[in-house]
């Protein structure tokens, strides 16, 4: 497989185990360089609402901790690269999770003329992600995500957006969190050996505070 490079405007991938900060890494990258972050996960809960035959597939894996099946999450995927917004760089976040993903985006770059200019892979143990996705509390009505510990609300599990009361994720429950952990193991390491054949992959620790992620990214991604 040859990879397609392009001319490499800011277009990021980042990867690392469920809960390793990934989410928190791509919104600082889209700041930083005014690009979106396209979030897969947030695409497939949504997908996973519908009454179709996709919707109830996408919901089943998702609730199991699996990952859903390729022709859903690239379809979704290459909708979504080829809007307006996209043109400049993005952030992918969740995406590719296995080398049948990976060869689908770059087929997708091929199309579009557009290369990749990182792969981020950020480094954090399976406890540390247990610890700190256990604690992780969501708005079912929003969408934004706090920590108990790191990120409270100011009412106790209380949304501070929209007033509703949070709620633990059925894929954060421990045993699901050690199964996705596993699955990311066996299934999304094989990418870093592919990508770092062509040279994109960068690394990063995940148990950074927050206050210093900024800057370590910036180094990070710019060689500096």
């Amino acid at each position: 497989m040859n990879f397609y490079y392009g001319l490499s405007e800011t277009r990021v991938v980042v990867l690392g185990p469920p809960g390793s900060g990934k989410g928190t890494c791509a919104g600082f990258i889209s700041k930083m360089y005014s690009i979106p972050v396209i979030r897969t996960g947030d695409m497939l809960r949504k997908v996973a609402t519908e009454e179709t035959e996709r919707g109830r597939i996408t919901k089943k894996h998702l609730d199991r901790g699996e990952l859903v099946l390729d022709e859903i999450v690239i379809g979704i995927v290459s909708k979504r690269v080829r809007m307006p917004d996209c043109e400049e760089g993005f952030v992918l976040d969740g995406f590719p999770r296995n080398l049948v993903q990976a060869e689908a985006l770059n087929r997708i770059q091929e199309d579009l003329g557009m290369g990749l200019s990182h792969v981020l892979n950020i480094v954090t143990d399976a406890e540390t992600i247990i610890s700190r996705l256990s604690l992780r509390r969501t708005c079912p009505r929003c969408g934004a995500v706090y920590h108990l510990k790191n990120n409270p609300t100011k009412m106790d599990e209380i949304c501070d957006e929209c007033g509703t009361k949070l709620i633990l994720r059925s894929d954060d429950r421990e045993e699901i969190i050690r199964h996705r952990f596993e699955v990311y193991e066996e299934k999304s390491r094989p990418l870093l050996e592919w990508y770092a054949k062509a040279g994109l992959v960068r690394e990063m620790r995940g148990d950074l505070d927050i206050n210093e992620i900024p800057e370590v990214l910036r180094q990070v991604l710019e060689g500096k």
